[in-house]
């Protein structure tokens, strides 16, 4: 079993790398990649521990692209030294960082008790996120949980939301490409399109240079998991997937399993590594 779609708090998730290759070795894992958001900080300290734990490593990193809803591309065996890809994390954090101080100023506005300097100790030193800012609405109680805070304050159309500049899907997977890596759709279904839009769009990212789509998720139905293997057969690529782990800030997604249903297959990685 393995785990190609998983984070720290080098992100936005609570178990630092070590910790979440330490986990993978309790969970039996034979492989794992960190993809944390925008940043590769967290790949050093994973890539000692999968030494040490004797798990196959994989670095990596999911990039938010601009698009009217989510969409990420999670790019594998990438080379987090190159320069392309470091410049563009710095543009992209500086803006990500923007966003939180004006997220916290509206959420400031509404009444709402909550500081930038709270957010960011939460952080950990890490890259301060909006699940941050959903944990300390919650520890304060004007949510019961991150998943209602982002549902009551900062998803679009919220009191709480707040954009911030990215790179278009292109220009993502270009970036993922020119690092070395494997570009891979991230959780297809976050993009509410119907299996012959969906299909459209991806054949269009692979002009782009896209490799491959999850078709493994840990909240993929049966249906999900059948389609979009189907769709990744019909355009010819890559199968790749994971539980997009963030410890107590997804609490009902275990590492590996997800919420018990995910099963990615070893075999997965080796076609990845084809084309590597």
């Amino acid at each position: 079993m393995i785990d190609l779609h998983t984070h720290s708090t080098a992100s936005d998730a609570s178990f630092s790398p070590a910790d979440l290759i330490a986990l993978a070795k309790r969970k039996n894992l034979k492989a794992i990649a960190l993809t944390d958001h925008d940043t590769t900080d967290g790949l050093a300290e994973a890539r000692e521990a999968a030494a040490k734990y004797n798990i196959e490593f994989i670095p990596g990193i999911e990039l938010s692209a601009r698009f009217n809803g989510e969409l990420h591309i999670v790019g594998l065996y990438i080379d987090e030294k190159n320069e392309k890809l470091n410049a563009s994390m710095d543009f992209l954090n500086s803006a990500r960082n923007e966003r939180n101080k004006n997220i916290i100023k509206l959420l400031q506005d509404e009444g709402l008790s909550i500081t930038f300097e709270e957010a960011e100790k939460l952080s950990g030193g890490g890259m301060m996120g909006r699940t941050h800012i959903a944990q300390i609405l919650t520890n304060k109680g004007y949510t019961l949980s991150v998943k209602e805070a982002f549902k009551k304050y900062l998803s679009p159309g919220k009191i709480g939301f707040c954009d911030y500049e990215r790179l278009s899907p292109k220009e993502c997977i270009e970036l993922i490409k020119a690092a070395g890596g494997i570009a891979v759709l991230a959780h297809c279904h976050y993009l509410k399109m119907d299996n012959d839009e969906l299909t459209e769009f991806i054949k269009n990212l692979k002009n782009y240079g896209l490799d491959g789509i999850e078709t493994y998720y840990s909240e993929y139905t049966f249906k999900n998991h059948s389609d979009y293997t189907k769709i990744a057969h019909k355009l010819d690529l890559l199968e790749s997937g994971g539980s997009d782990f963030h410890g107590m800030y997804k609490p009902h997604i275990e590492l590996g399993s997800g919420m018990g249903n995910l099963l990615v297959p070893y075999s997965i990685l080796e076609k990845i590594k084809q084309k590597v």
